[in-house]
């Protein structure tokens, strides 16, 4: 028996200028392509054979509120024909600030948009600058106020951890933020990504990465204050004031599956991942060819599955409940872990009465360092 989905997410590719640190699948000065996108998507779509409701739609980049306000309702038009949404449904749209205008929003409200993941990253210009990020704290500020005045929800996007950035500006973002009241907040460490032209100015020592015991400060930072306002700290990066959660993002992290488009796009359906061409002309010649956009397809074993719900798990504050994780993947916690259950006790960096498995405030500031060990197969020798 198949089991559908209820998330979707849908990728645009385009924006105005692709940023230096950057490495998702985007293209910049390219919205001639626009049109052949928007057919690509119909053909991909398509596969899907009849349509899909969801309880759970996204659409991110990219940036599509880049896109011109006919072509972005075209999209939703689009989407929405394969993926209906279900009552109460969450339909998020990311949104640089520089875009939003009372219009744009208007537009998003007439189309059933309930949230927007505004990618403010930061309210000082030094940091905004060397992001290359188009706008500035008064545009956040306005784009802030459109959307509550249309009552659409909002989750803010913040980034710490950018070269030479310093604990100070990083608490006056955070505090900056704060008095805008959004729903929700996404934090997120910058990674030097080797593709970037970030990580070459990095490498010829134009530019030093901030080091792991201040990157350490800034996670702590947030991770005090935002709960000390109200926020509900649920998964390692994400925290929200009540009812405000993304229930896009926990359908990831809860290993219940997700429909994907576009190029770059990856979709986990039954136990199967697949991944579309990441380059935005590769994939439209593929799709305006007859030819498949998958650039890799791999059927997981229950086991690797069943390790995927694990890490996902991990990442949320809640932990995860035995017996509930034994009764949906067929694996007891420890047996999956083996060794790796005890020795992580025993360093502090997870809490296990028998029945809940979560991280402690130790694991969470290592958290990335211990999911390779736990993706490993059990008979692997060189786990933990």
């Amino acid at each position: 028996m198949v089991d559908w989905p209820s998330a979707a997410y849908i990728h645009l590719p385009f924006c105005r200028h692709h940023c230096g640190y950057c490495d998702f699948p985007v293209i910049a000065g390219r919205d001639d392509l626009l049109p052949r996108l928007l057919e690509a998507l119909g053909i991909e779509l398509s596969g899907l054979e009849r349509e899909r409701p969801v309880k759970s739609l996204y659409l991110g980049g990219g940036t599509p509120s880049h896109l011109p306000v006919e072509s972005l309702e075209e999209l939703i038009r689009l989407a929405r024909d394969w993926f209906p949404l279900l009552p109460g449904h969450e339909f998020t749209v990311e949104a640089n600030p520089a875009d939003v205008t009372a219009g744009w929003i208007e537009s998003l409200a007439r189309l059933e948009v309930t949230r927007v993941s505004l990618g403010v990253q930061s309210f000082d210009k030094a940091t905004l600058g060397l992001l290359e990020r188009d706008h500035d704290e008064e545009m956040i500020r306005a784009a802030v106020g459109f959307l509550q005045d249309a009552a659409i929800d909002i989750s803010l996007d913040l980034m710490f951890a950018v070269p030479g950035q310093t604990i100070g500006p990083w608490k006056r973002d955070l505090e900056k933020a704060l008095e805008l009241a959004p729903g929700h907040f996404s934090i997120q460490g910058l990674t030097v990504e080797p593709s970037t032209p970030l990580h070459a100015r990095v490498v010829a020592g134009e530019l030093v990465k901030v080091d792991e015991e201040l990157q350490r400060q800034m996670y702590l930072a947030a991770i005090e204050r935002l709960p000390a306002a109200g926020y509900e700290h649920y998964e390692i990066t994400s925290f929200s004031l009540p009812g405000h959660r993304s229930r896009q993002s926990e359908a990831y992290w809860n290993g219940s599956g997700y429909f994907a488009a576009g190029p770059g796009a990856t979709r986990f359906v039954n136990g199967r991942r697949e991944t579309n061409h990441r380059d935005t002309v590769t994939y439209l010649d593929h799709l305006l060819s007859g030819r498949s956009p998958v650039s890799s397809s791999e059927q997981l074993s229950p086991e690797m599955v069943a390790r995927e719900r694990l890490v996902f798990g991990l990442c949320q504050l809640e932990g995860i409940e035995a017996g509930v994780f034994l009764d949906e993947t067929g694996f007891s916690l420890p047996g999956l872990m083996g060794e790796c259950l005890e020795l992580y006790q025993a360093q502090g960096l997870l809490e296990w009465d028998k029945s809940i498995l979560r991280l402690t405030r130790d694991g969470l500031l290592l958290s990335d360092s211990l999911w390779p060990s736990l993706l490993e197969p059990l008979d692997d020798d060189t786990r933990c």
